[in-house]
């Protein structure tokens, strides 16, 4: 069936940063991980042919490393647009969440924002449980193994779910911007509990406001495995935009069915991680409902799913090493070693859960810590209980101010003009300095396009009830 663009598709390419996090939601303009295609309607389907739809689960070896972990024990935090939790194959799945959007309802499974179906379909790929077609069974317990062979199973269909919703790619009607929103939201997964975080958010922008800083960073020293979206060309995000570009970051990059880097459903960038499926998803609407759909929005949670199985069989291991662990068993493809396209290789899971891997002295992806230290010039080593963005570094600078050399003065007027050379070059060099001081001020303060960063296929309802 042909994908149609959707007029609120269009509409959202042209929407600034404070409207940017929404289905992939990307960064300082977060954009819609899901929606850049349109929803045409099909006819009825039973669930369980939507399990056979599930290539990845042998593909990327996941069906394999259920052999040593399915999540049990794992809190996952999607940071998205809610989660139904109500939905045939999340029973039981959803144990926690909160709103930070002002928007939508204090557990955070109302469906909000301009794509609101997003955070369900993320939730479902990454944790379904599946169902039994009859409605006579009890919702599976938490921590459970699947509640049945109908619909969807997840990555990890016996980890937990925290849903965190936000309001992202239209104007919030409560007023809170995505600047505002997703340090709330990583701070309040962490506090309670989360253990992996999934974003599947995506921008025009490598860049981050601030104010973000020190929550990604009460993160890494929380232990908090955080797996972003890269973004999709489709939408707009030919390069990798933040939160993706963050350090410590595990960022995901989309495949096609052929398992080679997706053409629309993908981006590339040095942050890239790893790579996964992208392509033909499919994932559980709000309503009970299913759909078709595309984009490194979905590539994202199958990763954040191996994430969970990895920290379910090991749980004392850290963040780092579960990084370190499914980069280094990622299948090397394109340029031989670490590439922009497929980062580290693609998602192998059997391996990631299976094969020995040297501990890493640091994460692979490098560190939002240091980052700070180098380019804000702070020092962060204690976390802090709240962001104080406004707050003046107080360590002393990484880096010497940069100087002017003075110019002396000329020891005979035949060499006068030497002396004019330098206090000319100096005048110049200290007008270039004041120059990319005011454009980088401008750049940071820039409010770059909202784009898509995923496509709907098609809809159709489920028959399990």
């Amino acid at each position: 069936m042909a994908r149609l663009l959707t007029a609120t598709g269009l509409r959202r390419r042209h929407r600034t940063f404070s409207a940017t996090l929404t289905a992939l939601l990307a960064t300082t303009g977060l954009a819609a991980a899901m929606a850049a295609g349109g929803l045409a309607t099909a006819s009825p389907a039973a669930a369980d042919a939507w399990r056979d739809k599930e290539y990845w689960l042998k593909e990327s070896g996941i069906s394999e490393a259920w052999k040593e972990s399915k999540g049990a024990g794992v809190k996952v935090a999607i940071i998205d647009s809610g989660v139904d939790g109500r939905h045939p194959d999340l029973r039981g799945a959803v144990v926690g969440g909160t709103d930070v959007s002002g928007s939508g309802n204090p557990d955070g499974q109302k469906s909000i924002g301009a794509k609101p179906e997003h955070g369900t379909l993320v939730a479902t790929l990454l944790a379904g449980r599946g169902h039994q077609r009859t409605s006579s069974s009890s919702p599976p317990a938490s921590g459970t193994s699947s509640g049945g062979p109908d619909g969807i199973i997840g990555v990890a269909p016996e980890a937990d779910i925290l849903s965190v919703s936000t309001w992202l790619g239209s104007p919030n009607p409560a007023g809170k911007t995505d600047q505002e929103q997703i340090p709330v939201a990583v701070r309040w997964a962490v506090d309670h509990g989360a253990k992996v975080i999934n974003i599947s958010l995506g921008s025009t922008s490598p860049e981050w406001p601030q104010s973000w800083d020190a929550a990604f960073l009460y993160a890494e020293q929380k232990d908090v495995v955080i797996v972003a979206a890269a973004g999709n060309r489709i939408g707009g995000n030919v390069q990798v935009g933040a939160p993706a570009t963050i350090p410590g970051v595990l960022t995901v990059a989309g495949l096609d069915r052929d398992g080679k880097a997706s053409v629309d459903s993908s981006s590339q960038g040095i942050s890239i991680g790893v790579a996964a499926p992208a392509e033909e998803l499919i994932g559980g609407m709000p309503g009970g409902r299913y759909a078709e759909w595309a984009g490194t929005s979905g590539a994202t949670p199958i990763v954040s799913g191996v994430a969970a199985l990895i920290r379910s069989k090991w749980p004392d291991m850290s963040a780092k090493q579960v990084v370190n662990r499914i980069v280094t068993t990622a299948k090397d493809a394109g340029v031989k070693g670490k590439d922009p396209i497929y980062g580290y290789g693609v998602l192998d899971a059997k391996a990631a859960l299976s094969a020995t891997v040297p501990e890493a002295k640091s994460n692979p992806l490098g560190s939002i810590n240091e980052w700070i230290r180098v380019h804000r010039r702070g020092d962060f080593s204690t976390p802090t209980q709240e962001p104080s963005p406004s707050k003046k570094a107080s360590a002393k600078p990484t880096l010497q101010d940069p100087t002017v050399p003075a110019a002396k003065a000329p020891a005979a007027a035949g060499t006068a003009l030497p002396g004019v050379v330098i206090i000319g070059f100096g005048a110049v060099f200290i007008g270039i300095v004041a120059a990319a001081g005011v454009q980088l001020r401008r750049v940071y303060r820039k409010t770059p396009a909202e784009p898509d960063t995923g496509t709907l296929d098609k809809v159709e309802p489920g028959t399990g009830k």
